[in-house]
């Protein structure tokens, strides 16, 4: 007889019929239906009598979940530092001013 595991938001589980590893993402107890979300991005929705039918174990969060969406630490910009163009090949930047600051012509 299967075990009904409760669906937490934020907790990963099994299904050991398919194999598969899923997050659960949000529960609606009064709407009665869990969305998850696998482990390569994509989203389903189960409703409660569904749920009480999967063979599910809980399980630990995958080394690298964040792979399939490609997200790498080195991705995420800093805010606090400056931005510094890869190209300083900009034409407008090689224009050069009329005049210069503290000298007058005459």
């Amino acid at each position: 007889m299967k075990r009904m595991l409760n669906p937490v938001v934020g907790r990963w589980y099994l299904d050991v019929e398919t194999d598969t590893l899923f997050e659960v993402v949000a529960w609606e107890p009064q709407g009665l239906a869990v969305e998850v979300q696998y482990v390569d991005g994509e989203v389903a929705e189960f409703d409660l009598e569904v749920w009480s039918q999967l063979a599910l174990e809980p399980a630990a969060a995958p080394e690298d979940w964040r792979n399939p969406f490609e997200l790498d630490d080195e991705d995420s910009a800093d805010p606090d530092l400056p931005y510094h163009p890869e190209d300083w090949n900009n034409p407008v930047s090689t224009i050069e001013p009329d005049a210069m600051l503290g000298v007058e012509e005459y």
